[in-house]
């Protein structure tokens, strides 16, 4: 045990926002040196671990079953990743060399290739060793096998000093096994968890092949999209240069992780787990993140005399006081009905009072450590909507390298200026396009605007039928009124549905529709498809103003840089896609006023370089994205339909840009 003057916290608590009182009360809790605290978590697993963790500053260094040959699932291709570029220095093989997808190489799983990309597609063997690596495509690493060949693997391994570490077939076709014994006992792959920290620490020192090669290596490994195991409960600037792997009994991570106090190299391997399940709550993937975040708090200890005890009472305020108001609204029966504004005032004071006589803790109206006892946990829940949170400061601008890879189901890259497709696949095919929708709803009011500027000033009373559009919102009630200006900012940052029902009536309105015996919104929408043909956007069909899911409401990845192109020629229009936060003041009937915040839902604004346009996300369309980036004189037009998630559309978007990019 470390004889040291101060007791770690863990970063759960801290990350939690959980005062110090409530850490201290209870200093048994935290044991005092790696095993203490990992021990326990392994013994309580359902299934078998293997951990290796090494600070590679300090030395010091966890380890068990260390030494146990377990499946790796597809942590092996880490190793095959290694021998990738052994061939590459040794010029057996050239990364520039192109690989083309064939229809019988598609293997199901995790991956890209075998949904998104069409038969006959090329890509160089580069891009299939990235894909490998950071969507842990099997497709991809089969690929990259027929190249390296699996003996080849398994050779270098035992060159290595590491036999046990083998890759014994390709994924998911067990009758190229070259070792069937161990295919049948292992499944994919075998490895130990000192095979894997000797690999890392190789890595660590630059001489894995090479030092440019395992820069390249390091590169591959920061970019795995997997986080759900080692990464878990990691603080977010801790940068995780990994692999991980998991089949229905297995669960693996391991990799090289950059925190404040230096490197750290960690491995868990689980196998023969009890929990089989798929999801967040996976007994394996959890145990791995405990481990790595044990390990963490264990190197990164906070001083206990930095840590002051808070006595909370009349006049405190903050966070910590709006849990305690929530608390006593839970735990006092009849509720004290506080208000969660975190000012600790009288009528706060008189609930802890009672609060405390209920629980025979005296009269007093402070909130000490036997109070937080009774209360138990608490949660810590300002802004859960991170709607008030500061801005991220603007990332460094895309650089044109990236690689096009993508997870949408169909994309175009088109030169801003000319229009010109410079890519594309499936980009004139009609699909659902979500909230992109509403780049055609903003164009027909901007050009009223444009006609006459005075509009922007004009209120918009929000009708019930606005109000009640299912989906995203700007939060304007019925009744409520806000101006034209503002309503086009609902529309396009929080992307309102509300917003762009409310602005179709008053369009129809304005147009005369109800004289005329028409329904202003189906006007509006009539005016939609007549826009769409004067654009000569033929794949397109409007059926609404908000892209709700429609079987007749349609556009194509073409059609919307049409619709880009034109929305470039009114200023009001950019300036708004650019907008990253707005504020508009909402007028009710009654009189009252209120002040609504609204976040532009689209990310790339974090990222210098890219100039807006619009998100759009339904089950049926999934993650879509219209973007406008530019880089130095290029200026591209990038539209992304069908993304896998979130998340995806803004990589894929990126990715795509730089593509567009290059010299």
């Amino acid at each position: 045990m470390r004889n040291q003057p101060w007791r770690p916290i863990p970063f759960a608590l801290l990350a939690c926002g959980l005062s110090a009182a409530l850490v201290l009360s209870a200093p048994k809790l935290w044991a005092q040196n790696l095993s203490d605290r990992i021990l326990p978590l392994i013994e309580k697993h359902q299934g078998t671990v293997c951990v290796a963790i090494k600070h590679l500053g300090t030395g010091e260094t966890f380890l068990h079953r260390e030494n146990e040959v377990v499946p790796t699932a597809s942590l092996i291709k880490f190793p095959v990743m290694i021998e990738y570029y052994r061939q590459l220095q040794t010029g057996t093989i050239s990364a520039d060399s192109m690989v083309t997808l064939q229809e019988e190489d598609k293997v199901p799983g995790s991956g890209i290739l075998t949904d998104h990309f069409q038969s006959g597609s090329t890509l160089p063997l580069e891009t299939i060793a990235h894909l490998m690596i950071t969507y842990s495509d099997n497709t991809a690493t089969n690929l990259l096998v027929d190249r390296v060949g699996l003996a080849s693997v398994a050779k270098t391994m035992a060159d290595l000093g590491i036999p046990e570490t083998q890759i014994h077939s390709k994924v998911f076709r067990r009758d190229t096994s070259i070792a069937v014994d161990r295919s049948q006992k292992y499944g994919l792959g075998s490895t130990s968890a000192a095979d894997m920290l000797k690999l890392l620490e190789m890595l660590h020192t630059k001489k894995l092949v090479s030092e440019q090669a395992s820069e390249r290596m390091m590169s591959h490994l920061l970019s795995c999209d997997d986080k759900t195991k080692l990464l878990r409960f990691l603080p977010k600037e801790v940068k995780g240069y990994h692999k991980t792997g998991a089949v229905n009994e297995s669960r693996t991570d391991a990799g090289l992780f950059q925190t404040p106090s230096g490197w750290i190299a960690m491995v868990c391997l689980t196998s023969q787990n009890q929990d089989k399940s798929w999801g967040d709550t996976n007994a394996a993937e959890i145990l791995c993140g405990r481990i790595a975040q044990s390990a963490y708090d264990y190197f990164h200890p906070i001083p206990l005399n930095e840590i002051q005890p808070q006595t909370l009472k009349i006049g405190a305020n903050g966070p910590l006081v709006e849990a305690l108001q929530r608390a006593l609204n839970e735990k006092l029966q009849p509720s004290a009905n506080l208000s969660v504004d975190g000012d600790f005032g009288g009528m706060t004071e008189q609930a802890v009072i009672r609060f405390r006589k209920e629980n025979g803790l005296g009269e007093s109206g402070q909130v000490d450590e036997q109070v937080w006892a009774k209360i138990g946990e608490i949660k810590l829940d300002q802004d859960p909507s991170g709607k008030f949170a500061p801005l991220k400061a603007l990332e460094p601008a895309d650089s044109p390298s990236g690689i096009p890879s993508v997870s949408c189901k169909a994309w175009v890259i088109a030169d801003a200026q000319s229009g010109k497709v410079l890519e594309g696949h499936l980009h004139e095919q009609p699909l659902d396009i979500a909230s992109t929708t509403k780049m055609m709803t903003v164009l027909l009011l901007a050009q009223e605007i444009q006609n006459d500027p005075k509009l922007l000033e004009q209120q918009i009373v929000f009708s019930k039928r606005a109000d009640q559009t299912i989906g995203s919102s700007t939060t304007v009630r019925a009744g409520e009124s806000i101006s034209l200006k503002d309503a086009l900012y609902g529309l396009m940052l929080p992307s309102g549905n509300d917003a762009a029902v409310a602005l179709a009536e008053w369009y129809g309105t304005r147009k005369g529709a109800m004289e005329q015996g028409k329904d202003p919104l189906a006007y509006f929408i009539d005016t939609m498809n007549t826009r769409a043909a004067e654009l000569e956007m033929t794949k397109s069909s409007f059926r609404n103003p908000h892209g709700i899911t429609h079987p007749e409401h349609k556009s194509s990845c073409v059609d919307l840089v049409v619709l880009t192109r034109e929305l470039m020629k009114f200023p009001l229009v950019m300036e708004i896609v650019q907008t990253r936060r707005y504020e508009a003041l909402v007028r009710g009937a009654e009189g009252y006023t209120r002040r609504l915040v609204w976040n532009n839902s689209n990310q790339l604004l974090d990222h210098q370089g890219y100039l807006g346009i619009k998100t759009g996300t339904t089950d049926a369309a999934g993650a879509c994205l219209v973007s406008l980036g530019k880089h130095q004189e290029k200026e591209t037009i990038v539209v992304v339909l069908g993304s896998s998630g979130s998340a995806a559309r803004y990589s894929d978007s990126r990715n795509l840009h730089r593509y567009g990019w290059r010299p």
